[in-house]
């Protein structure tokens, strides 16, 4: 794969470190997006490839979470959705997951999410 723009770059490590990780049932592969105006997370279970919960910026029920200034391209909304996927994935029973920055740099919006659910019980 010959490495073109940004995004050849990003697939290219996400392919890599996809290859280590693996979500199981007991403990999902947590797996981030992040456009320039929204940002998407999502608890994956690769045993069976069924999504145990999510949490994003374009969510009615997260959307309307999202107070004080905080919007999905900001650190603030990125920390709020990361609260509110811990939480969901708690009502669940799971406290474990692999985190999967999917060839973002852990950086900004992505580590606010980690820090954010790490903060709100989930372990990783």
């Amino acid at each position: 794969m010959k490495i073109k723009t940004k995004q050849d770059r990003r697939h290219r490590i996400q392919l890599r470190t996809r290859k280590r990780l693996r979500g199981t049932g007991d403990r999902p592969r947590l797996t981030v997006f992040r456009s320039v105006a929204h940002i998407y997370v999502q608890a994956v279970d690769d045993a069976t490839g069924t999504t145990v919960a999510s949490a994003s910026s374009v969510d009615p029920a997260a959307s309307a979470a999202l107070t004080g200034g905080a919007k999905g391209g900001n650190i603030k909304g990125a920390k709020q959705i990361g609260t509110l996927i811990a939480e969901r994935l708690a009502a669940k029973g799971i406290k474990q997951v692999v985190f999967d920055r999917s060839g973002f740099l852990y950086h900004g919006r992505i580590r606010a999410v980690a820090e954010a659910a790490r903060a709100a019980g989930l372990e990783f």
